[in-house]
C-alpha cells in the first residue's frame, strides 16, 4: 500500500448508518494535555508520582504536556472541523481547589468556564468528567481514595464546579474509569499513588463508588441530569481450556468488570472477589450501597482489549497471570479485538443497564505515527476504527440502546506512566514545538461524519 493509499483510506460508514440523535465524538483528560504548571493548578499526586525516579519513562510528567491551556481555542477548532457532535473533557480537581478543600482557584473555574462557552460556541455538546485522575496532593497527604472522608471531598468538588458549568453541560461523569483509580493505582502500583497494598486496594475500591454516589446526589440537588458513570472493560479469555485458567480469568472478569457494575447497579459486589478483598473491606460497607446504587441516568463504556488469563501458581489472591496473546497489536501491546466491544454493550444492557442509554465513552489505539512531508499515515488507525464501529453497529442491532461512540484520543498526549512515548491521538503533536498536525485518520472521520 503506497502512502497514498494510505492517506485516502475511508471509514465504512457515514452518519446515515446510525440514528439521528447518535452523537459522535472525541476525548482528551486535563492532566494529559492542559500543562498542570499553567493557571494556578495545584500539585496533585500524578506530579510527585512523576517525580519520583522510576515511576515513569524518563521521569517525564504533565507539566507541560500539550499546554491546552493556552491551545484550547485551536484544539476546539479541530474538534469541530472533524465534524464532531461532542467533546469529552475533564476538569481538574488540582486546577479547581489547589488544597482538595477549601478557597477555589479562580483562574481554574475560569477556565472550565472558557472551554464550555468555546465547545457551545463551535456547536459542540460538552461532556464532562470530573475525576481522571489527578488527586490533590494535599488529599493524597490524608490517605486519598483510602480514607473514607474523600466521598465527602469528592461531592464537594462536584458542587464547586458543577456550579459553574452544571448549567451547559450536556452530560455530567463523575469517575473515569474506577479500575484505574483503584486497582491499577492500589494493587499493581503502576498508576499513582504507585501502591501494591491489598488493604488499600480494598478500600480504594469501595470509597471510589461511595464518592461516585456522592457526586451524583450533589449534582442532582443542583437541578442536573444527564448524569453517568463511565466504567472500562477488557475482556479476560482463559488461556486454555483448564479449569484453573477459566477460574482464574473469571476472577479477573470480577475484579475488572463486575465488581463497579455490581455495586451500582445491584448492590453487591461479587462474591468470588469478595473472598480476596473482603477481608481487608472497611468496617459496614455494605450499609453503602443505597448510596453508591444513586440512580445514574447512562453508563460509560470504555474498551481497549483484551486479556488472555492463566493461573499463577502462587496462591496468594488473585493468583493469575496476564498471557502474550496471538492477535494483532497496537502500541501499546494490546490485542486487537473488536468482539470484545460487542460483547459488553450486549451484556452490559442484558444484565445491568437494563435499557439506560450506554455511551462508547473511550476507544482508540496508540500507534508510532510520525509526521512526513507535512502528513501523518495511520492507517491501523482507521482499521481499528472500522472493526470497532462494527461492533457498535452489530450490538445497536441486536437492541443496544447505544447513543455515541468517543474517539480516544484527540491529540497524542502525556499517557501516564508511559510518558510521551505512546501515540492515541487524531491529532499529531510535536512535543518540542507543540505543532498539531490532524493524522489521516481525523481527514477520514471528518469525511464519514460529513457523508
Amino acid at each position: 500500500m503506497s502512502a497514498t493509499d494510505t492517506e485516502t483510506m475511508e471509514l465504512e460508514f457515514s452518519r446515515t448508518d446510525f440514528p439521528d440523535d447518535f452523537v459522535f465524538g472525541t476525548a482528551t483528560s486535563s492532566y494529559q494535555i492542559e500543562g498542570s504548571r499553567f493557571g494556578g493548578c495545584g500539585t496533585s499526586h500524578w506530579d510527585t508520582f512523576a517525580a519520583t525516579p522510576g515511576n515513569t519513562v524518563r521521569g517525564e510528567d504533565g507539566a507541560t504536556a500539550c499546554d491546552h491551556y493556552h491551545r484550547w481555542e485551536s484544539d476546539l477548532d479541530l474538534v469541530r472541523d472533524a465534524g464532531f457532535d461532542c467533546y469529552r473533557f475533564s476538569t481538574s480537581w488540582s486546577r479547581v481547589l489547589p488544597e482538595g478543600r477549601g478557597a477555589p482557584n479562580a483562574e481554574g473555574l475560569d477556565f472550565y468556564d472558557r472551554l464550555v462557552d468555546g465547545m457551545l460556541a463551535r456547536g459542540l455538546k460538552p461532556f464532562a468528567t470530573l475525576y481522571h485522575w489527578d488527586l490533590p496532593a494535599p488529599l493524597a497527604d490524608l490517605g486519598g481514595w483510602r480514607n473514607r472522608d474523600i466521598a465527602g471531598w469528592f461531592a464537594d468538588y462536584a458542587e464547586v464546579v458543577m456550579k459553574r458549568i452544571g448549567d451547559r453541560v450536556a452530560t455530567a461523569a463523575t469517575v473515569n474509569e474506577p479500575w484505574c483509580v483503584a486497582w491499577l493505582s492500589h494493587f499493581m502500583g503502576e498508576h499513582a499513588p504507585g501502591l501494591r497494598d491489598i488493604r488499600a486496594t480494598a478500600r480504594a475500591m469501595h470509597h471510589v463508588l461511595l464518592a461516585h454516589g456522592r457526586a451524583t446526589q450533589a449534582m442532582r440537588a443542583l437541578g442536573m441530569g444527564s448524569l453517568g458513570l463511565v466504567t472500562n472493560f477488557e475482556y479476560a479469555a482463559p488461556a486454555d481450556d483448564s479449569e484453573a485458567a477459566k477460574k482464574a480469568a473469571r476472577l479477573y472478569d470480577g475484579i475488572y468488570n463486575r465488581w463497579f457494575l455490581g455495586g451500582v447497579f445491584d448492590g453487591a459486589y461479587p462474591e468470588d472477589v469478595l473472598e480476596g478483598l473482603g477481608p481487608h473491606m472497611p468496617e459496614g460497607f455494605e450499609n453503602d450501597f443505597d448510596i453508591i446504587g444513586t440512580p445514574v441516568d447512562w453508563l460509560g463504556i470504555n474498551y481497549y482489549t483484551r486479556k488472555l488469563i492463566a493461573p499463577d501458581g502462587s496462591g496468594q489472591f488473585p493468583a493469575l497471570r496476564e498471557i502474550e496473546g496471538p492477535l494483532p497489536k497496537t502500541q501499546m501491546n494490546w490485542e486487537i479485538y473488536p468482539e470484545g466491544l460487542h460483547h459488553f454493550i450486549t451484556w452490559v444492557h442484558d444484565t445491568y443497564t437494563k435499557g439506560l442509554p450506554i455511551y462508547v465513552t473511550e476507544n482508540g489505539m496508540a500507534s508510532p505515527d510520525q509526521v512526513l512531508n507535512g502528513k501523518v499515515a495511520d492507517p491501523s488507525r482507521i482499521d481499528f476504527l472500522n472493526r470497532h464501529l462494527g461492533a457498535v453497529r452489530r450490538a445497536m442491532a441486536g437492541g443496544a440502546p447505544v447513543k455515541g461512540y468517543i474517539v480516544w484520543s484527540l491529540l497524542d498526549n502525556y499517557e501516564w506512566a508511559l510518558g510521551y512515548e505512546k501515540r492515541f491521538g487524531l491529532v499529531h503533536v510535536d512535543f518540542e514545538t507543540l505543532e498539531r498536525t490532524p493524522k489521516a485518520s481525523w481527514h477520514a472521520l471528518g469525511r464519514a461524519l460529513r457523508r
